[in-house]
């Protein structure tokens, strides 16, 4: 597993969606499906970020507790304690992270600006393809 974080998202990309805490949970939902992620980073109203709404956010803190999601404020269902990471931490430590605080997502900080979020989904990918490379070399190594 080698490489950082800084590197994943400078493959993977930076886009990291946004929800404001006064939205509905609905139009939250709605923003995950549109753009097939399954957390929002959300904003306060001066654009600073408050916590994170997660698909698993929705499910306990609304559809369990039988909240009307079209009503509901993103604000009453978001985790607010948010684990983040600097760019520099490596994909191991991001993966022991998620694995400790029982995350999928982690926003990537550099001091206060926000460099991007990657998922579970992202470190799965990295390892399966640094293990096909070496598993590359290994075989090009033993044929040669």
């Amino acid at each position: 597993m080698h490489g950082s974080v800084e590197i994943l998202l400078r493959e993977k990309g930076s886009t990291v969606h946004c929800v404001s805490a006064v939205a509905t949970v609905l139009d939250a939902v709605r923003r995950m499906n549109d753009h097939h992620v399954g957390a929002l980073l959300v904003e306060g109203d001066d654009g600073v970020v408050e916590g994170i709404i997660t698909e698993r956010d929705v499910m306990v803190r609304v559809v369990a507790a039988q909240r009307d999601p079209a009503s509901t404020r993103v604000k009453d269902a978001m985790t607010s304690s948010l684990v983040v990471i600097p760019p520099d931490t490596t994909v191991e430590g991001a993966m022991s992270i998620m694995t400790e605080k029982r995350c999928r997502h982690l926003p990537v900080m550099n001091g206060h600006r926000l460099e991007g979020m990657i998922s579970i989904g992202d470190l799965t990918r990295w390892v399966i393809r640094d293990q096909q490379h070496e598993i590359e070399d290994l075989v090009h190594y033993v044929t040669s």
